[in-house]
C-alpha cells in the first residue's frame, strides 16, 4: 500500500475514533517505558484529581535516578482521550562512576501531553530538574513514551 495515501485514512481514523476509544478510570495503572533522556520504565497510578507517576530511569553515562510526580491533567478541546499535563516533583539520582558526589537529589517538575487509544496511553513530556544535593544545578529531560493500562 502507498504511504501516501495510507495517512490520510490513518488521519480520520484517529480524528472520529480516539474520543470512542478512551478507557482510563480512576485507580487504573499504566505500566510502561520512556525513551529518551532519560530513558526507563514507568508506572503511573492515574485518579481524575491528581495522579502519580514514577519513572526508573538510567542515562547513557551510567546514571540512575528515581523520579516522582503528582501530575495534573487537562482535556485537550472537547476530546476526552487527549490531555495536556503538569506537576510537581522530586528526584534522587546516583552517579555510579565518580569519586566523587555520587548522590544528588532534588525537585522537577513535568509537563506535556497524553493521548489515549483504549487502555494504551501514548505521552511526551519535558522534566526540568533543579539538583539540591551536592551543589545547584539546572538541567532540562523528557522523553516519549507508552504504558499500558490495567
Amino acid at each position: 500500500m502507498n504511504m501516501k495515501r495510507f495517512i490520510p485514512f490513518l488521519s480520520l481514523f484517529v480524528l472520529f475514533a480516539l474520543p470512542v476509544l478512551a478507557q482510563r478510570t480512576a485507580g487504573s495503572v499504566g505500566i510502561g517505558g520512556q525513551l529518551g533522556d532519560p530513558s526507563g520504565l514507568t508506572l503511573k497510578f492515574y485518579n481524575p484529581r491528581v495522579s502519580y507517576d514514577f519513572l526508573a530511569a538510567w542515562d547513557l553515562d551510567e546514571f540512575f535516578f528515581l523520579n516522582a510526580h503528582a501530575v495534573y491533567d487537562r482535556h485537550l478541546g472537547n476530546t476526552p482521550n487527549a490531555h495536556f499535563f503538569y506537576g510537581p516533583g522530586a528526584f534522587v539520582g546516583i552517579h555510579e562512576n565518580r569519586k566523587d558526589d555520587d548522590i544528588e537529589a532534588g525537585i522537577s517538575g513535568t509537563f506535556g501531553i497524553d493521548f489515549l487509544i483504549e487502555r494504551v496511553e501514548i505521552f511526551g513530556q519535558l522534566t526540568p530538574r533543579f539538583s539540591i544535593v551536592p551543589e545547584t544545578d539546572g538541567d532540562l529531560g523528557g522523553g516519549i513514551g507508552l504504558r499500558y493500562y490495567f
